[in-house]
């Protein structure tokens, strides 16, 4: 049994249901999960090893619920700069078909390693293209060296050009391989127990992508399982024109009817959906992955979180995918989920003052998407907040940075209003992943040379 002792915090923010911030605080945590929470008087004195956080803010982890960690590998492309997200798509479709199992596994721990240095500790990744032998096992065998838990999500694509969907005939697969691979990963990888560091997510990849029938198996299997069901949807006006026109329904009423509805399933953006939808999610217990940079990015348009807060749906936040970002900074998602979420306010309400103008989404709400938002999308009632019985995963950052001089009276502010920081420890399961602002199980400028060397080949051809 090992346990550690994290003392003095000049905040910890709990983000349990009493939304306490105590200062001087700390945690008493044995054998990766907390035993006790509160200020540093009331803890016990000694540990195996203790970690004094005075001039720190501790918050518990931040949760990640849409990523696509081998994009890391193309990001700023030239050719896919200014392009909506069909272009896009269709610009980099021939380049990640150029991708190696090799690939795989260095993208995966850029991605991780640039998340955990941004507070997160728990990460969805959506690989749903497999070129050239890859595996999502390449994923999940690079990530445990990083130390950050993982959904790996088995994404698929199988609607080629050639049968009316958006990606080429090169990167689909046959269906009942798809569902044989899903049934194998999850019988080999997915871990149901509190604390789990690998889950398994079933997650074809969007309506362009796959054909109806896929997307009810892959429901009935995951299903069959206990894993959770993830998918793009309604992410922009071009994916509601498509739905309408190949299958007569709306993106919402399309997953409805494939029996895509439920607790067990999540969906990334939504974007594009009106108060009817998002009531039915809220009732259905769905949830949605909010990617603002990524919609940004692509001109996709702006999701309307607080309408789906008040409809009960679940919410967490994505950074998306790297090509589409082009970073893995979760702490500034949060800021940008913040802003975007005013911009949107101010466009429905501009000439409006006073009682009648729209409700602007505050710090503490758009952190909380990130922790408690995020554990709730993912199913994962063992995280999200510090309390007894909660792993203990949670992230520090000092607060006597220049960044954050003069906004003091207000630390959990600062961390959403002033720039976004980088971490100064992430820890997973009372084990370090970031100490001193440091990774600490990975060399970062070695990593950042292979990855650049491997970017460098796949858009050279090679």
């Amino acid at each position: 049994m090992t346990t550690l002792l994290v003392r003095h915090a000049d905040l910890l923010v709990t983000m349990d249901d009493r939304r306490r911030e105590i200062p001087d605080g700390g945690l008493f945590i044995r054998d990766g999960f907390i035993e006790q929470v509160g200020s540093t008087a009331d803890l016990p004195q000694s540990a195996d090893e203790i970690l004094d956080l005075s001039r720190h803010i501790v918050l518990p982890g931040l949760i990640n619920t849409h990523h696509h960690f081998y994009q890391t590998l193309t990001r700023a492309v030239p050719a896919a700069q200014d392009a909506n997200l069909f272009n896009w798509l269709k610009t980099l479709y021939p380049i990640w078909a150029r991708m190696k199992p090799e690939d795989i596994r260095i993208s995966t721990q850029t991605a991780l390693a640039e998340l955990a240095l941004s507070g997160c500790t728990t990460a969805s990744d959506h690989l749903y293209l497999f070129p050239n032998g890859s595996k999502l096992d390449d994923e999940i065998v690079a990530a445990r060296q990083v130390g950050l838990r993982l959904h790996a999500s088995r994404g698929s694509m199988s609607l080629g050009e050639s049968k009316g969907g958006l990606p080429p005939d090169s990167v689909v697969e046959d269906e009942d391989a798809i569902l044989k691979d899903s049934q194998r990963l999850i019988e080999t990888y997915h871990d149901p127990n509190p604390g789990a560091m690998t889950r398994i997510v079933l997650a074809p990849c969007s309506p362009f992508s796959v054909t109806g029938d896929l997307m009810r198996r892959s429901a009935s299997l995951a299903r069959e399982y206990g894993v959770h069901l993830h998918t793009h949807l309604a992410e922009t006006q071009d994916e509601e024109q498509f739905c309408l026109q190949k299958f007569g329904y709306r993106p919402v009423d399309y997953m409805e009817i494939l029996n895509w509805f439920g607790a067990d399933v999540w969906f990334a953006h939504s974007v594009y959906v009106n108060e009817d939808e998002m009531r039915r999610f809220g009732k259905a217990g769905c949830g949605v992955a909010h990617c603002p940079t990524s919609n940004m990015r692509l001109a996709s348009g702006i999701a309307p979180i607080l309408d789906m807060l008040r409809h009960g749906v679940k919410v967490g936040l994505g950074v998306d995918g790297s090509a589409s970002n082009d970073g893995s900074h979760l702490l500034e998602e949060v800021r940008q989920a913040m802003l975007v979420s005013r911009v949107r306010a101010g466009l429905l309400g501009a000439s409006l003052s006073g009682q009648d103008a729209p409700a602007l989404m505050t710090a503490r709400q758009t952190l909380e998407l990130a922790t408690r938002g995020g554990a709730a999308v993912l199913g994962r009632d063992d995280l999200g907040a510090l309390e007894t019985g909660k792993c203990a995963d949670f992230f520090a950052v000092r607060l006597d940075r220049l960044g954050y001089a003069g906004a003091l009276h207000d630390p959990v502010a600062a961390l959403v209003f002033c720039a976004p920081a980088s971490a100064d420890y992430t820890v997973v399961g009372g084990k370090f992943v970031v100490k001193e602002g440091r990774l600490a199980n990975l060399d970062a400028a070695a990593l950042a040379a292979e990855h650049n060397r491997a970017a460098r080949r796949l858009l050279r051809g090679e």
